[in-house]
């Protein structure tokens, strides 16, 4: 009995360092938000000596942040749901169409996972800049283009969750007259709640935080995401680190407020799609 509960201790502590480490640069960024611009560069791991709220508004006005949490919006939700029909319509067809071709496909998707976006972005990136392709360069193409690199890991997590799910539903509902899209979308779909959930949450995560593509398609100030526009507090010679911690420590609270009232379907989820 002693053992166990010296091995539960060990447990609980490293636990805790970890948790300590994970946050400690979310501490960081909070402090550093309310500082003077000279004591974040003097001492940057001190307490403030006093509260610089003013950050906040600066940051606000610097930022552009309204029209910016728009674009962050208006990108999110677009990637995020068109990715949630492309790969749970997939996932079903690949599922309930066992076939060379299904197989083959699915092995491809999964295999794509593994080739980071930083391989591929010097390649798009002249592939987009060619005058031939004619791409407007706003949200809404950028919507379009997180769904192909999204659409892979989204697509595996669904084909585990849909290959739980018994055939005699689908069976039940042909009988009933149902096409395979009525089957899909009134008796399957409702079902891949928890997936679904966990599917939003990891693409949402992605998404509202990511900068590389967004440099590279959205150019015009008035199409910048969150992201880019925390950018504008650093110079080529003068950074302006308070203002900097204040505008991202502004650009993540929304998608943190999505998280924890998203986080309770998560586990579930990625448990559910993950495991055949």
């Amino acid at each position: 009995m002693k053992r166990v509960r010296r091995i539960r201790l060990v447990f609980l502590l490293l636990a805790l360092a970890l948790a300590a480490l994970y946050a400690f640069p979310f501490i960081m960024v909070i402090i550093n938000s309310v500082k003077e611009r000279r004591d974040v560069a003097n001492d940057p791991l001190s307490l403030p000596t006093t509260l610089k709220w003013s950050n906040f508004t600066e940051a606000i006005r610097k930022m552009e942040f309204w029209q910016s949490l728009g674009n962050s919006f208006i990108v999110t939700v677009l990637g995020v749901s068109a990715i949630i029909v492309a790969s749970s319509l997939l996932a079903y067809y690949l599922s309930r169409t066992p076939s060379k071709f299904s197989k083959t496909t699915f092995l491809v998707l999964v295999a794509s996972m593994v080739v980071p976006f930083q391989a591929l972005m010097i390649p798009f990136s002249g592939l987009f800049g060619q005058k031939g392709l004619d791409m407007p360069q706003n949200k809404y193409t950028i919507a379009f283009f997180y769904v192909g690199f999204g659409v892979a890991l989204s697509t595996f997590l669904y084909h585990g969750f849909i290959s739980n799910i018994p055939r005699s539903l689908d069976e039940a509902a042909a009988i009933d007259g149902a096409s395979a899209f009525g089957t899909f979308r009134r008796v399957i779909f409702p079902l891949l709640g928890p997936v679904t959930a966990t599917v939003a949450i990891i693409n949402a995560l992605w998404i509202w935080n990511d900068f590389l593509l967004p440099q590279i398609v959205l150019l015009e100030n008035d199409q910048k995401t969150l992201p880019l526009r925390t950018y504008v507090f650093f110079g080529k010679y003068t950074s302006d680190y308070g203002l900097a911690m204040a505008g991202l420590l502004l650009s993540i609270i929304p998608i943190v407020i999505f998280y924890f009232v998203m986080q309770k379907r998560i586990i579930a989820g990625i448990s559910a799609g993950a495991v055949k």
